[in-house]
């Protein structure tokens, strides 16, 4: 009993003097909590909206700043016609338009009856169903608190529209998101294993004995995955668009450029984890694991980045599916041109020339 025990004992200690073994034990599952407690959230915050007010009186403006100071919304437009809605819809800062009619004071006083439309950028439908409940619930309240001093009761009434996906399905958010989420798991995953099987195989020193340069080998591996990463990004498209009714309503040449720049950073993001790891079971770890989660969780793919503290948001930044699912939905779902997501593509593009650079200098490193 007292070996086993010595034994047992021995098994603490070599576990509390490894540090990668208690940073993976206490570690990981303090960030998994912090984040996805963060995270994982059913209330709005933050989001962008714009107001169009056709009145311009006391009421209006008194209900304008009962949304503001709510603490859901910040105001990023003030509309002077209903021409401009659609334009800072596809500009993508803005989530909803509450939209004031004409004379709505005026209404009020002589027929107790005014209207106001809610219209909300349906491209992400479960976002757009929070909005206009959280909307029309302070609107009511509105109402409520006035006919409680008021002799004579108003209603204002509320009309809810949805825009880009009038009929709310899930496919509208999944297919981008899928599409973002396969293309740089697929693409970084198959390229870091590529090279790191010929390191653990021993055959990179047949290559390095070649007359291939550094720069000339990791193109070669590269190649073939970007064919087939791209027959991905076409497959998703035709099933998205065939089987589950998402539009394509921009162009469809911009929409293959945007996916093979998404590829190459993909692709780049493969070789820098190649070039820091040279077994094949490493690279896989953090081709699939490093990826996915931050792919899903801190993307915007499925839960809001305006929900989340500062800190995951300006995380949320260095996430290249982030912008690539904006490019997506702003030309899938908007119609949107370069004009529109010029600034996304060159960040994409920065990503890729960096990721680029320092795995062409990490592997020439490594090789000599």
């Amino acid at each position: 009993m007292n070996r086993f025990l010595g034994f047992v004992r021995k098994e603490f200690f070599h576990i509390f003097r490894d540090k990668q073994t208690l940073l993976i034990l206490f570690g990981m599952p303090i960030a998994q909590m912090l984040i996805f407690g963060f995270v994982i959230s059913n209330e709005i915050r933050n989001v962008g909206i714009a107001i169009l007010d056709q009145s311009h009186d006391v009421v209006t403006q008194k209900i304008t700043d009962k949304i503001l100071s709510s603490g859901y919304f910040l105001l990023e437009y003030k509309l002077s016609s209903p021409d401009e809605i659609e334009q800072v819809f596809r500009g993508g800062k803005v989530k909803e338009v509450v939209v004031f009619e004409p004379q709505f004071e005026r209404k009020l006083a002589r027929t107790g009856k005014a209207n106001v439309q809610i219209i909300a950028d349906a491209s992400d439908a479960n976002l757009a169903n929070l909005i206009s409940t959280y909307t029309t619930g302070i609107i009511q309240d509105y109402v409520n608190r006035s006919n409680a001093v008021n002799p004579v009761p108003m209603r204002i009434v509320p009309e809810v529209r949805m825009v880009y996906n009038e009929q709310l399905r899930g496919a509208f958010l999944f297919v981008p998101g899928i599409m973002a989420l396969i293309l740089v798991l697929i693409s970084a995953l198959m390229t870091s294993i590529s090279i790191t099987r010929e390191k653990e195989m021993g055959t990179m020193e047949i290559l390095l004995v070649s007359p291939l340069k550094p720069i000339q080998i990791i193109i070669g591996k590269v190649v073939p995955y970007t064919a087939l990463a791209f027959i991905n990004a076409v497959t998703i498209l035709l099933l998205g668009n065939f089987v589950f009714g998402v539009p394509i309503q921009g162009s469809v040449i911009l929409l293959l450029l945007e996916c093979m720049l998404y590829i190459l950073l993909a692709l780049s993001l493969g070789i820098l984890i190649s070039s820091v790891t040279d077994n094949q079971m490493v690279a896989m770890m953090l081709s699939a694991f490093a990826l996915m989660l931050p792919v899903i969780l801190l993307s915007g793919f499925i839960f809001p980045i305006e929900n989340m503290p500062l800190i995951l948001q300006w995380i949320c930044q260095l996430m290249p599916p982030k912008w690539f699912i904006i490019i997506i939905k702003s030309i899938m779902l908007k119609g949107a041109g370069i004009g529109y997501i010029w600034k996304e593509t060159l960040i994409l593009m920065g990503m890729t020339v960096l990721f680029l650079t320092i795995s062409l200098k990490k592997f020439k490193i490594r090789l000599e």
